[in-house]
């Protein structure tokens, strides 16, 4: 094509384009009056609220976790309950607002009317995406790899149902063994081409993002040598049950991969109660905060004049992925309480405490600062205590799951301090790790209001700790 004919071309289609848009225009603002509406405040804010009211519903029930590999039923299921509760609190406060304004309506109905609209809408949107997206799987994009640990008609009970399933996005790419005599063995074109001793090498390999243990009776003692792995390398663990523990009830399995299995390291929360209890120790910091200043700054005169040294201790702890950040406490010991030993734990009646130092421990007054630390996100009120690195480090040699912990982001109070007392030994450390994981593996925001009641409990009656 000339320039001159292109420049013609361009020209008309311009010129078609714009008189188009101008007809289109003119119609909707003439003849429909749909602009003079979308001007309008009573339209404009009342649409802004709704999106974020909806958005925020949707945020807390984990509407936007990954759902392709679940039903789509699951998903609009999920849905439907999401905005059949949501309606519901929108018809109570329009009854309200009528109530108190002394307006009579039988026009409020109508909102269930909207409210189906809106599930057919949004459910439609969400099977196109989900559709769009498992379209994408099954032609190679944002595929995840697997490793399978075991060789065994188990195993290949698992590939068989991945291989069918090509929507779930995942790749077995290869099999670790326990037993050396299985080496260079394969299934389906699929090898074992290490033990589990190289474990974390393979994972390295193949990018691996799950791993899926299929392990025989005799074999079950590996997993605690698996599980630290996984940990390390943020991967998900799965476990295809015996059938003696699915019968018995044992076992809470899921299908996602046509086959039963048993998650080890499932998502912790439901991201409504992931979202809803960082809302609540957000809330509750600032109250707190407030509402203690007066009780701040006696204590802060106090510590001033009772023993040299600052006001607040700063140090270093580990919190959630190992993240390193720095925990503050009104000071409750002499100065340079560890410059001669060394980091420590501290002890029952420990000489190194002041004597305000005794009051504001006995009346947990010293741990008020660290709701400054749960403002800024590095902490949470409730979850397990955060610990030196140094101990960290060390424990997790000596204990096995410690890190575990890490999992979560550490607390002010937890589980553990309600229920044991002070860290004077290993044997006490590990108790307490038992009563943190039982909390991570059990987190709700139920189980943190319980630990709440029995923290106020252990401050009245004045047992248990907080290092």
């Amino acid at each position: 094509m000339s320039r001159k004919l292109e420049t013609i071309v361009l020209f008309v289609t311009d010129f078609l384009m714009i008189n188009i848009a101008f007809i289109i225009y003119f119609t909707f603002r003439v003849e429909s009056g749909l602009f003079e509406i979308i001007i309008l405040p009573e339209f404009i804010l009342p649409m802004i609220v709704l999106y974020f009211y909806w958005m925020l519903i949707f945020t807390f029930v984990g509407m936007y976790q990954s759902w392709f590999a679940s039903s789509r039923f699951d998903e609009i299921s999920t849905l439907f309950k999401a905005t059949f509760v949501g309606i519901f609190i929108l018809f109570f406060f329009i009854f309200l607002d009528d109530y108190i304004n002394n307006v009579s309506s039988n026009k409020r109905i109508l909102i269930f009317i909207y409210w189906g609209m809106l599930v057919f809408l949004v459910g439609s949107g969400r099977v196109i995406i989900r559709s769009i997206q498992r379209n994408l799987l099954i032609r190679g994009y944002g595929r995840k790899g697997a490793i399978i640990i075991g060789f065994n008609p188990k195993a290949f009970e698992v590939i068989d149902s991945v291989s069918n399933s090509p929507a779930l996005g995942i790749d077995i790419k290869s099999f670790c063994v326990i037993k050396e005599k299985d080496l260079n063995k394969e299934y389906k074109d699929i090898k074992v081409e290490a033990t589990v001793k190289s474990l974390p090498e393979m994972i390295d390999k193949y990018h691996a993002q799950e791993i899926i243990l299929a392990l025989e009776e005799d074999e079950h003692e590996i997993i605690g040598d698996i599980i630290p792995v996984c940990d390390d390398k943020n991967v998900k663990l799965k476990i295809v049950p015996d059938l003696y523990e699915i019968l018995s009830g044992q076992a809470r399995t899921s299908q996602i991969y046509g086959v039963p299995l048993i998650d080890v390291m499932p998502d912790l929360m439901p991201e409504w109660e992931r979202k809803l209890k960082r809302f609540i120790d957000i809330i509750l910091s600032i109250v707190i905060l407030i509402l203690s200043s007066p009780i701040v700054l006696l204590t802060s005169i106090a510590i001033k004049l009772d023993s040299e040294g600052p006001i607040f201790f700063v140090q270093e702890r580990m919190g959630q992925n190992g993240k390193i950040f720095k925990m503050i406490k009104f000071r409750s010991m002499k100065k340079d309480a560890e410059k001669l030993t060394g980091p420590v734990w501290s002890q029952k009646d420990d000489p190194r405490v002041t004597r305000i130092g005794k009051i504001i421990r006995k009346l947990r007054i010293d741990e008020i600062p660290q709701f400054i630390n749960v403002l800024k996100g590095d902490m949470s009120i409730v979850g397990p205590r955060p610990e030196r690195p140094y101990f960290v480090e060390k424990l997790s040699k000596e204990i096995p799951y410690y890190k575990r912990r890490l999992r979560v982001r550490p607390g002010i109070t937890g589980w553990a301090q309600v229920k044991h007392k002070y860290d004077e030994s290993i044997e006490d450390v590990k108790i307490k790790l038992r009563y943190d994981l039982f909390y991570i593996e059990n987190m709700s925001i139920r189980m943190d209001l319980k630990i709440l009641f029995r923290t106020i409990f252990v401050v009245i009656f004045g047992k248990g700790h907080y290092e």
